[in-house]
């Protein structure tokens, strides 16, 4: 037996046989999709938009994460790459970023069986069935999809016979009004406002140095430029601080006592302390309307508690977390909840207004599909406006579409993810929106080795 033969379920048209998976995006997640394949002897292409590999990582480099090493790396990376030589890093130890980039994604994409599939500087605006629009049903699951993509030499199309989209949330924040609307006058002032987890210590001190910044949002990615920032105003004179919420509190920053990642445990109580110190202006129950340009910032106009208020700064953080960008599937069947734009089956096991991070149920290819056949949503951007993602769950999710596309379905529907409750995420759906780049669990005392091999990486940024 071939492995085309392996990989061609008697269900599934033969056409579909010869084209390779397409992966979108190669970050974490879009990574252990392809190291998943490799060992099932599949073809793929991975698609990155950014010039390197992990580009949306290597934008917040600088931060560190909430989960130590032996939590964020994927199992069947892990084989590969032990495979070949590599060491992993001190198992407990806490990587940045960078070092989560160079000291794992980096050694990954360059093991030579994903180094010659992956395609940097390549952006995939949209995705179709080859000669059909959504509209047409006829031979629609043995037709091969076809993917058009941008490159510095211009647009070109190609076929997958399956598509797994792993390119994350990160280039779509959230917006600063509470309408879910850019607020007016955003155009007149965008080259003030500054996305998530900026380098406040490091390569952009000196847009921050002496100026007053105001954060916007109440998850850990604000909390994280807040501790920057004040540490900042100690060094540099005139800095100021102001930390602008939605709601009466930050509950999402606030963490248990029993929260098994001690990082994460902290930072809420440590921006807790520099708020009641007065090194941190807290302003809460602020609802954007409207942005207007000074002669050296912005003015904020909301209103706070049904009435008109104005604040002005210099600099505007927008920490309100990030949404799935869907318009370049406009042509693919999906169906996607109205709420939480998830995937329908997996929203009410991902749905903030009643689960934590760690009360999400084990899922794969089944809850992940769409009438779509053959297309998936992975990682980030399949729990949508959701704060509750871990690459745990994503690795299950691309380990179990990948047994899928090969045929082996006792694999793809016999799905384990060991996810214990840290009481860490809001209960709620949070006004702030969904900052989906918060969460991060560590294994809930011992487990046995069948449980942790597909879940015992875990977290997302710090």
């Amino acid at each position: 037996m071939t492995l085309t033969d392996l990989a061609a379920p008697a269900t599934r048209d033969r056409a579909l046989d010869t084209p390779p998976v397409a992966i979108i995006g190669a970050g974490p997640v879009g990574l252990a999709a392809a190291a998943n394949l490799v060992e099932r002897g599949l073809d793929f292409v991975i698609y990155e938009a950014g010039d390197e590999i992990a580009s949306s990582i290597r934008r917040w480099g600088h931060t560190r994460l909430f989960s130590p090493w032996k939590l964020v790396v994927d199992p069947a990376s892990r084989r590969l790459l032990e495979a070949s030589g590599w060491a992993p890093p001190a198992p407990e130890s806490l990587p940045t970023g960078a070092e989560l980039v160079e000291r794992y994604l980096e050694p990954l994409a360059a093991l030579a069986p994903i180094a010659s599939r992956i395609r940097t500087g390549v952006r995939v605006e949209a995705v179709t069935r080859r000669g059909m629009d959504r509209t047409r049903t006829t031979d629609r699951a043995t037709t091969p999809f076809l993917l058009r993509v941008r490159t510095a030499d211009g647009v070109e199309e190609s076929t997958a016979r399956a598509v797994i989209d792993a390119s994350g949330t990160y280039d779509q924040p959230n917006p600063l009004a509470s309408s879910g609307l850019d607020p007016l006058g955003f155009d007149e002032v965008a080259d003030r406002v500054v996305h998530a987890l900026p380098d406040v210590l490091g390569r952009d001190r000196p847009r921050f140095a002496g100026r007053h910044t105001t954060v916007v949002g109440a998850g850990h990615s604000a909390a994280n430029t807040l501790l920057a920032l004040a540490s900042l105003a100690e060094a540099e004179p005139g800095t100021r601080v102001t930390w602008l919420i939605r709601n009466a509190t930050a509950v999402r920053v606030t963490t248990s006592e029993d929260d098994e990642l001690t990082a994460r445990a902290t930072i809420g109580r440590r921006v807790d302390r520099l708020v009641a110190s007065g090194r941190i202006e807290l302003v809460d129950r602020f609802e954007t309307v409207r942005l207007g340009r000074t002669d050296h910032g912005v003015r904020l106009h909301g209103l706070r508690d049904g009435e008109p208020v104005e604040h002005e700064t210099d600099l505007v953080v927008n920490a309100t977390g990030f949404r799935p960008d869907l318009d370049m599937l406009r042509e693919v069947r999906l169906d996607v909840d109205e709420i939480v734009q998830a995937p329908r089956r997996l929203a009410p096991l991902i749905d903030p207004n009643v689960h934590t991070c760690g009360t999400v149920e084990p899922h794969g290819f089944a809850e992940l599909e769409h009438p779509e056949p053959g297309f998936f949503l992975v990682g980030m951007k399949s729990y949508g406006r959701a704060p509750t993602f871990l690459l745990a769950t994503g690795y299950e999710q691309v380990r179990s579409i990948t047994a899928w596309i090969a045929g082996d379905d006792v694999a793809a529907r016999d799905v384990r993810l060991v996810l214990p409750a840290t009481g860490v995420c809001s209960t709620s759906l949070p006004a702030d929106g969904a900052d989906a780049a918060t969460c991060a669990v560590a294994p809930a005392g011992p487990a046995t080795p069948q449980e942790m091999t597909p879940a015992a990486a875990s977290g997302c940024c710090g």
